[in-house]
């Protein structure tokens, strides 16, 4: 199989690291991977905010309801955008793209919601993001706690979900 489309598979959400830091190369490539996603326009409004510091891990943990886990994580990424007409699916793209990058090199990732996030605001503040830009996404990084976890997940029938010309 592919290996692109053997990492699109086994990629899946890991909220359980080990105490393990991510090199800043690794780091770097997982961020240059993002700027090739697809962009309305070619605009690439994206700007990213890569967290390593225990104490805004914290932070962050504290701030995203459903994100307690950032607190365990190695880092994480703050996708945030400009405010324009495609923010929301030019910064979920670029999410995306980490995502596939951190699973590649063998980092668990996990997607924690940001855009219209009652915190989106004061993830911003803290990480002094200029007001004008719009949180899409906080991506959660570290080594997974558990080994092979790598691998396919259970996912609906492609003919139960696969419709041509019509519904």
């Amino acid at each position: 199989m592919n290996r692109l489309l053997k990492l699109l598979k086994v990629r899946r959400s890991i909220r359980q690291y080990i105490n393990k830091s991510i090199p800043k190369e690794k780091l770097q490539e997982i961020i240059d991977a993002a700027r090739f996603a697809p962009t309305a326009r070619n605009l690439q409004p994206w700007e990213f905010v890569v967290v390593t510091d225990k104490l805004k891990l914290n932070l962050l943990a504290q701030l995203a309801e459903n994100g307690r886990f950032i607190a365990q994580a190695a880092a994480c990424i703050a996708v945030f955008s400009a405010d324009t007409k495609y923010f929301l699916e030019d910064g979920s793209a670029a999410t995306c793209n980490i995502l596939l990058a951190a699973t590649a090199l063998g980092i668990g990732s996990c997607w924690v919601a940001g855009d219209k996030k009652p915190y989106a605001v004061q993830v911003g503040g803290l990480l002094n993001v200029p007001t004008r830009m719009k949180l899409v996404s906080i991506v959660a990084l570290g080594y997974p706690k558990v080994r092979n976890v790598f691998k396919p997940v259970p996912k609906r029938e492609l003919i139960d979900i696969l419709h041509w010309e019509e519904f």
